[in-house]
């Protein structure tokens, strides 16, 4: 291996996880580059709960406290019925009893700028579409990424590319990839209404919305509903909005009403029910969608990629055993992220019920079930209150951080 690559690793894509991965396996000491296609970082979506396991992780890389201080959700809130009838209550403090920890809505974007901020100057590149050419063989020949300005060879290359992975379909060409979860999804930012309101999130026929807010005073909505794959209103999405929640409970229809129509986001799901043999090959590695895509109906597609960046960087030192240690990645990962991808396309299936029985039988027994702040909440035991396997690297980011000085 030549000199250039020792020690090197290649990001591919600056999403949630590939950051993650790059600050975490910076701060253990690699040296990092995140190559990312776009010419800018623009994440795509709105907002991103970050459930307390995510808090947690965050900690290691010592952000979890600049998370943490940006939750806005005080009080009361639950699930709804379409005519605002409780289906089920809870409130902010029930997860802190529960988990340790809140749980924190923050807009996507802020949260890419508080990954991105300690990195070392230069080591995002955008504009640079990436392709790994070669996964390399650990023990021997480095992995190398193809740029438009050359080859990169790298000790380690993360393949955090999102759902339709080129690195991915390298590693694995034989497997299916993601598949269509059978229902779209639209998201935005809108100014808060002048009425108060609990948040929420409502279950319909075959439907639903949930609002919640964020730290800046804005309003983070999002909705999803059974639809064909790659579906577009012809006249607008804010009128399809309004057609499908117009007379739902306040404040839904005031936040369709405050939506401007570029602002709205529209996303078909997609999810990989099938999993991957393994989260790497070589001497390259995959996180976040591009290993384990999954409904967002238990918010943990981004709490899950952050897991993974610091899972992957406690179990790779720099100059230790690459094989090993890529080994014992997919083994903490693959069943982990397995589990909830499949929990989260049940839990896709109960929300998306369309047959007036159905949804009949849902909502009673989730009323029989919820009051009280527990239910919800008992949906996210095993997941919610994993901790990482190493503590914070923060003294030793400082301690080497005063030798440099």
């Amino acid at each position: 291996m030549s000199q250039q690559s020792q020690h090197r690793a290649v990001v591919v894509g600056s999403g949630i996880g590939g950051l993650t991965a790059a600050l975490a396996l910076h701060r253990r000491g690699w040296q990092v580059t995140v190559l990312e296609r776009a010419a800018a970082l623009e994440p795509v979506g709105a907002g991103i709960g970050l459930a307390p396991n995510s808090l947690r992780a965050l900690d290691v890389v010592g952000l979890g406290d600049t998370i943490r201080d940006l939750a806005a959700w005080q009080g009361e809130g639950g699930m709804r019925a379409p005519s605002g009838r409780w289906l089920s209550r809870t409130d902010s403090s029930a997860a802190v009893e529960r988990f340790g920890d809140p749980l924190v809505l923050v807009h996507r974007a802020t949260l890419v700028d508080v990954l991105a901020a300690p990195l070392p100057e230069g080591a995002i590149r955008t504009g640079t579409p990436a392709e790994l050419v070669d996964p390399g063989v650990v023990d021997g020949r480095p992995a190398v990424v193809r740029t438009p300005e050359g080859d990169i060879e790298a000790e380690l290359v993360v393949g955090a590319d999102g759902i339709r992975s080129a690195v991915r379909a390298t590693l694995y060409p034989e497997h299916p990839g993601a598949a269509y979860a059978g229902f779209t999804t639209w998201r935005v930012v809108v100014p808060a209404p002048a009425e108060p309101f609990a948040p929420h999130e409502t279950w319909g026929r075959g439907r639903l919305w949930g609002t919640q807010p964020l730290k800046d005073g804005r309003i983070y909505a999002y909705a999803a509903a059974a639809a064909p794959a790659g579906g577009h209103s012809a006249d607008g999405e804010k009128a399809e909005l309004l057609r499908r929640y117009g007379d739902w409970h306040h404040p839904v229809p005031e936040i369709v009403a405050a939506a401007a129509e570029d602002r709205i986001l529209r996303h078909d799901v997609h999810h990989m029910t099938t999993p991957l043999p393994a989260h790497h090959r070589g001497r390259t590695v995959l996180l976040g969608d591009a290993a384990h895509a999954m409904c967002p109906t238990m918010g943990q597609g981004g709490n899950q990629a952050i897991e993974d960046g610091i899972v992957l960087a406690h179990h790779a030192a720099p100059g230790a055993g690459l094989g090993p240690a890529l080994a014992a990645y997919s083994a903490d990962r693959l069943p982990r992220t397995t589990g909830i991808v499949n929990k989260s396309a049940k839990i896709a299936k109960l929300m998306m019920l369309s047959s007036t029985p159905a949804v009949a039988l849902r909502d009673g027994l989730m009323t029989l079930a919820g009051f009280g702040p527990g239910l919800a909440l008992r949906t996210f035991d095993g997941i919610a209150d994993w901790r990482p396997p190493q503590r914070t690297y923060a003294a030793r980011t400082a301690v080497h951080q005063a030798q440099q000085a």
